[in-house]
């Protein structure tokens, strides 16, 4: 299967020129919660879709002294592509809750009117048994989710708000046109994980426009699906840095893999220092050597083992502005999500922090993505610009293309022209983790 391309993408869904703007508008009048179909790829335990899908069904506990949680808004709908007698939960789940089981995302959108009928989307294409191309991307259906979306809303002549997990697409020509389709048809679009809006260990804010000299992300996990989860949290952190009136955007992506990582740590491209500082957070560090730590490394077994690689690989972002970056995954050494900078200053300063992600089956680090998407439906508006995603997506898919093309240095004119500006606060939760009742002993 061949990448879509942004001139496919917009062929499929239609020459922007020759379509009217949607309209927002809320859902048909009537005494009720705001509606919300859910399109997940597969809804079986731990999946994304039971996670966020769930919140929204059962209530979550926040831990800010109100109890559950439980969000203003009615999951409609629920349509799942692949369903696995032996795993599914999403069918016993949705009858649970009356909610509709629909056999096609028009329905799922329509509720059987033949019209839009509901006031918010969640695209939750992760998990599923889909084909792996060539840069070991999973050529996950988000694309072709949308699109059949967007077809529902150029039908009906208005649109709602659109929230995508985690990127938009593996081809950044196709996200990049996800983009504009929905810029151009006016439907407010999110996209995104959990790591920009997790909990810091420690809490960590950096003022906008502090000068950034570099950075280092200390990391885990999939070449593709966790290489997004590096490169979101370098990128929810860098793009507060004063980029002297420079756009976000990145000019150069390269990936680098085995010695050639410590090789290039030798040669100045990226700092040990600040790659000591981000461990020191780390949760899970493996003791000794990391080098010995990464070739140790044993992938669990499955058909996604190929993805966890056993050695090093650093993705090195070098963005217009001229400041420079490496995500590194380093499966063996350790779990989890840690980042470094050195912000400029008299004397300069280290910062570092761990992202983190509460372990399953809560996975509570959904909790705070759900209380932004809710924001997101009720706003009409993203808290962080949806560039974010197009970018983050599109450096890792520069970065797996550098992979494939031995580890050239891959110049990237498309992503250097991408600009937004970061929000003035970042979104992460600031409540407990858990109880922070005290005891009496």
């Amino acid at each position: 299967m061949t990448p879509t391309t942004r001139r496919q993408f917009l062929e499929i869904t239609g020459a922007a020129a020759a379509l009217p703007a949607v309209v927002n508008a809320a859902a048909p009048e009537g005494d009720h919660r705001p509606r919300i179909a859910a399109l997940a790829s597969v809804y079986y335990y731990l999946s994304h879709a039971y996670h966020i899908v769930g919140r929204f069904l059962d209530g979550f506990v926040v831990y800010d002294g109100k109890g559950i949680h439980r969000p203003d808004y009615e999951i409609a709908s629920l349509f799942i592509e692949q369903v696995d007698d032996a795993t599914d939960l999403g069918r016993a789940k949705a009858k649970r809750h009356g909610v509709r089981l629909s056999p096609t995302i028009k329905d799922a959108l329509t509720l059987g009117t033949g019209k839009l009928a509901v006031d918010g989307v969640l695209l939750i294409a992760e998990h599923g048994d889909y084909p792996y191309n060539d840069k070991l991307q999973k050529l996950y259906p988000r694309g072709r989710f949308f699109r059949d979306v967007l077809n529902v809303f150029r039908a009906s002549g208005r649109s709602v708000p659109v929230f995508i997990d985690k990127h938009l697409s593996y081809s950044r020509p196709e996200a990049s046109a996800m983009v504009e389709q929905a810029r151009e048809l006016k439907v407010p679009l999110m996209a995104g994980s959990s790591l920009p809006v997790t909990w810091r260990l420690p809490a960590l804010e950096v003022p906008l426009a502090k000068t950034w000299k570099e950075a280092v992300v200390a990391s885990r996990g999939d070449l593709e699906i966790f290489g997004f989860h590096a490169l979101e949290t370098l990128q929810c952190m860098v793009e507060r840095r004063d980029r002297q009136g420079k756009p976000q955007g990145v000019k150069a992506v390269t990936c680098l893999e085995g010695d050639a990582v410590w090789n290039a740590a030798e040669r100045g491209v990226w700092s040990r220092e600040l790659l000591e500082h981000a461990l020191s957070r780390s949760h899970t560090l493996n003791p000794g050597d990391i080098q010995q730590n990464t070739r140790d490394y044993m992938p669990p077994p499955g058909q996604d083992s190929r993805t966890k690689l056993r050695h090093p690989v650093a993705f090195v972002v070098e963005y217009v502005d001229g400041f420079r970056a490496t995500s590194l995954i380093l499966n063996g050494h350790v779990d989890d999500t840690t980042i470094a900078a050195r912000i400029g200053g008299s004397p300069d300063q280290i910062i570092s922090t761990l992202m983190y992600l509460p372990a399953p089956p809560g996975a509570n680090f959904f909790n705070p993505l759900v209380l932004r998407i809710e924001h997101f439906l009720r706003n009409q508006c993203a808290p962080y610009p949806v560039e974010r995603t197009l970018l983050t997506g599109g450096i890792l898919d520069a970065a797996l293309e550098s992979r494939v093309r031995s580890h050239a240095r891959i110049e990237t004119p498309d992503l250097a022209a991408i600009d937004y500006e970061a929000p003035a606060d970042s979104g992460f939760i600031r409540t407990p983790v858990a109880s922070a009742a005290r005891n009496a002993y």
